[in-house]
């Protein structure tokens, strides 16, 4: 009786090993892109910095995976060269752009210089966290494809649920960590006053940013061992005469990506719900503080309950697709919840803590919900060999969100609130006595509602395109 070989990933301690180590690398990514948002109070008071300056920094996370189209050609890479390669590459990116984005806010001469008009330091730790961001962001889709690797055929819902379940702790992480981490470091820096840079003490804004750089090394070295038992994954599917029945990527498999409907569906679904989600996180220790009149030292404890969140929920639902389906229609109820999160919170109603509380951990199910259930959904769209290039694609669309909407929020934030520019303007120059009013953030909110509205068109969208076509967006993942 012949016996049928399995391959390594037939093992549940490999599959759910090799994805504990990617992950590893992923929770460091995560923690390092939203550090600064608990800090964006000290870098006003410290450094003088605008919320249109937050909003430049932030969005920079798209300026070279979306212009120069950094994102699309690590997916070819990716397709091309393979996952090792990919990740490893990344991985280096990654720490490289943390280092140059340290570098910049510990640098305390830099904030009395302007680069295209723009503050030195908010220029340099724009351009550290942009080549982070093609580091990161490359990982991402290459951890993607490395689950569908590992979990094609089994419990690839699961596996992305946990996947995301352990980058949201760096997430949860980073809106805790920031500001206690500044404050025990506190140490000696320059401030801009009357003109001129005096030497105060005050927070160390770039201790939390050193923590995540030691994070991401880490990650790069964890990378070595995930590239080890991915070499014994491929040798023991060359042994068990496992047919690869995909056709090697070929450059112009990119217009089959594109012009496929339900990839274009996912895709702007994709931006629409995080540019409703990850562009608001930035921002919300700083809606806690203004809205709910929290102090700077607690903002973030609100917002870390998010991520916390999702540490459950999100392999719950993956699990549920999984052995249940139901994928598209996951999607539609996230973006509902999205649309009623954001309306409250535009409300100038209800200013109460426990209200916020409770809107976050609604707004976490709905972070919960989509990724779940979109992630899985792309392997039933587009083939396994286009899948890198389809990922980057997809991550590169939503990257044009990443960075348009951050800036936009800071931009109408200031708008809506000259009296509140012009305050900080005369504290930064040396003026005492001046009382700085809180930000209004009604009509920030009201902007990620209108983009939760259109997130729920197109999820009924991609709905009636998987009836036409038969992705099986409503069917289980595990195939008996």
């Amino acid at each position: 009786m012949n016996k049928i070989k399995q391959t390594l990933r037939d093992s549940k301690a490999a599959r759910w090993g090799a994805l504990a180590i990617i992950s590893v690398t992923m929770f460091a990514g995560y923690f390092l892109t939203d550090v600064m948002s608990p800090l964006k109070p000290m870098l006003e008071s410290e450094f003088g910095w605008s919320s249109t300056s937050y909003g430049i920094f932030t969005s920079a996370y798209g300026w070279l995976n979306v212009f120069l189209v950094m994102l699309i050609l690590g997916g070819v890479i990716l397709d091309k060269m393979g996952v090792r390669f990919t990740g490893l590459m990344a991985s280096g990116i990654m720490v490289l752009g943390a280092a140059i984005k340290y570098w910049a806010i510990s640098n305390p001469t830099l904030p009395n210089e302007t680069i295209l008009g723009i503050h030195s330091q908010v220029f340099f730790a724009s351009v550290g966290f942009a080549i982070f961001a093609v580091g990161v962001e490359v990982a991402g889709i290459t951890v993607s494809k490395i689950i569908v690797k590992w979990f094609k055929g089994k419990e690839m819902a699961l596996a992305m649920g946990m996947q995301m379940a352990v980058a949201r702790m760096g997430t949860l992480l980073a809106m805790a960590a920031p500001v206690p981490l500044a404050t025990y470091f506190s140490s000696k820096h320059m401030q801009l006053v009357n003109g001129e840079l005096i030497e105060k003490m005050g927070p160390s804004i770039s201790a939390p940013i050193a923590f995540a750089l030691v994070l991401l090394v880490i990650g790069f070295i964890s990378f070595f061992i995930y590239m080890a038992m991915d070499k014994k994954l491929d040798a023991s599917i060359a042994e068990s005469g496992e047919i690869d029945t995909d056709e090697p990527f070929k450059v112009s498999d990119i217009a089959k990506i594109i012009a496929n409907k339900g990839f274009w569906l996912i895709a702007v679904l994709c931006v629409l719900f995080y540019s409703a989600v990850f562009p608001f996180i930035k921002y919300a220790a700083d809606i806690m503080v203004n809205k709910y009149e929290l102090s700077a030292s607690t903002a973030g404890l609100i917002p870390s309950l998010l991520p916390l969140g999702t540490l459950f929920l999100t392999p719950i639902f993956g699990s549920i697709y999984d052995k249940k389906g139901k994928g598209a229609t996951m999607m539609i109820i996230g973006a509902a919840l999205i649309i009623f999160v954001h309306t409250v919170f535009a409300l100038p109603i209800l200013n109460y803590w426990f209200v916020a509380v409770f809107l976050t951990m609604v707004l976490g199910v709905a972070l919960s919900l989509v990724p779940s259930a979109m992630w899985p959904s792309a392997p039933k769209i587009i083939p396994e060999n286009q899948l890198g290039t389809a990922f980057s694609l997809i991550f590169w669309i939503q990257n044009w969100g990443l960075m348009g909407v951050p800036a936009l929020i800071g931009y109408v934030l200031d708008k809506s609130n000259p009296e509140v520019l012009a305050a900080k303007a005369q504290i930064a120059q040396g003026v005492e006595g001046i009382t700085v009013p809180f930000y209004d953030y009604t009509n920030p909110m009201l902007i990620f509602a209108g983009l939760g509205v259109l997130a729920i068109i197109v999820a009924f969208l991609l709905k009636a395109e998987d009836k036409k076509k038969g992705y099986g967006l409503e069917l289980p993942n595990i195939k008996q």
